[in-house]
């Protein structure tokens, strides 16, 4: 497996926060829906976000460790 660059990890702690931002407000917004419909709508697509956020977290394990720089820490 290629190591991914600083810049990709980066990119991929980024996805991942924007990722966590939508789960936390699609799960905000349908605790405060009163359609079950909307509720509904709103709950699959925190899911979907959470699984996304699973995948990056899954990738950037699989890197992390093979990136140039990660012996000193600097990825975070």
């Amino acid at each position: 497996m290629q190591p991914l660059s600083s810049k990709e990890l980066n990119y991929l702690t980024d996805c991942m926060k924007n990722e966590d931002l939508l789960v936390k407000e699609c799960a905000t917004a349908a605790s405060h829906a009163s359609s079950p419909d909307v509720q509904q709508l709103l709950t699959q697509a925190a899911q979907t976000h959470m699984q996304h956020y699973n995948q990056l977290l899954q990738t950037l394990q699989q890197h992390v460790g093979l990136a140039p720089g990660a012996a000193q820490g600097t990825l975070h």
